[in-house]
């Protein structure tokens, strides 16, 4: 075989094997040594590869009988990818086989690192690659688009439950989260917190103090409450804190008078003190309350209840309750 012939077999047919009538290899194509390995001259063709179909195929002898017919071949070590090929004897005993790798082209790429310089030119494999290449890149593309429309969608819905100016949950996050915790059953308190003195401060300061206020407040609130918790504000100087289980008085009490201190401190602003303080509302629930607008409606009573006392002031709406009912019974009785 001259010059000529090899070079014409290497360039249309880069996974060739020439193989003599032994069986051995006399020579292969570039493609085929890069997926087997250099050395590829002088080994049997049965060694490196096994044939599973037409099955009994285990010698020259019965390779030369598969001629024209469709061969499934399979590394035999390594990756064991599979290929096609077909076989043409030379009439001397000898044959030549070429290979393909069919379906499985796209794993082969990826498991040798192919690209379109290792197959034929005509070879519709160069078309699927460059076809998977646009879908893999449509695919990205769309990826790409699907977390950007997601995460806008995220930023739109966290808008939307925040307090632009504060940072802290609105009105439309505490009723979503009262809602669902009302209908969970499961204990919890709530805060209804107002701002003493807070009219003031705008008046006389600003409202750029006043907003100043309304960011130090918040950080204070979100300083005494949990992770799990919601800290809100509901109006222009109201604001809700759920705690989530914790409904023990001692502890509710100690979170309160720390609120009203915090907020107490004087709050600087261009040199100027701003001085606020807080009445808070308590209303706790062991699970059988289930109307959020209840829930809200006996903090707020709780709330003004802490006003009338005199301000900077907390008060539970238990005792309120407990009062009534003392003041009824005494009604009752004529005293």
């Amino acid at each position: 075989m001259n010059r000529f012939p090899i070079e014409m077999l290497h360039r249309f047919c880069p996974m060739h094997a020439v193989l003599d009538s032994t069986g051995h290899i006399r020579q292969a194509g570039p493609t085929l040594h890069k997926i087997c390995g250099d050395n590829l001259e002088g080994k049997r063709f049965l060694e490196i590869f096994e044939i599973y179909r037409p099955r009994a195929v285990v010698g020259m002898d019965d390779l030369l009988k598969t001629e024209g017919r469709k061969l499934h071949l399979r590394l035999r070590h390594g990756v064991r990818t599979p290929v096609k090929g077909v076989l043409g004897a030379d009439g001397n005993g000898g044959a030549v086989i070429n290979l393909s790798f069919g379906i499985s082209v796209i794993d082969a790429v990826r498991d040798y690192s192919l690209t379109s310089t290792d197959f034929a030119p005509t070879d519709l494999a160069v078309e699927m690659l460059y076809l998977v290449e646009a879908k893999s890149a449509a695919m990205d593309a769309s990826r790409n688009l699907n977390t950007r429309l997601q995460g806008a969608m995220v930023a739109a819905e966290k808008r939307a439950f925040t307090d632009t100016l504060t940072g802290l949950h609105n009105r439309r996050a505490v009723d979503q989260v009262l809602d669902r915790i009302c209908r969970s059953g499961q204990p919890f308190s709530l805060m209804h917190i107002d701002l003493d003195f807070f009219k003031q401060v705008n008046d006389t300061m600003g409202h750029a103090a006043g907003d100043h206020v309304l960011k130090a407040c918040a950080r204070a609130m979100l300083d005494t409450s949990r992770k799990d918790d919601t800290a809100a504000r509901v109006g222009g100087d109201e604001f809700v804190i759920i705690y989530t289980t914790l409904t023990n008085r001692s502890r509710l009490s100690d979170l309160a008078g720390h609120l009203i201190s915090r907020i107490e401190q004087p709050i600087p602003f261009e040199g100027q003190d701003c001085n606020v303080s807080a009445s808070i509302g308590v209303f706790s629930s062991d699970g059988s309350v289930t109307d959020p607008a209840l829930v809200m409606e006996r903090a707020d009573v709780a709330l003004y209840a802490a006003k009338r006392a005199g301000r900077a002031q907390y008060c539970f709406f238990d005792d309120i309750e407990a009062a009534s009912d003392d003041d009824q019974a005494r009604a009752a009785n004529g005293e």
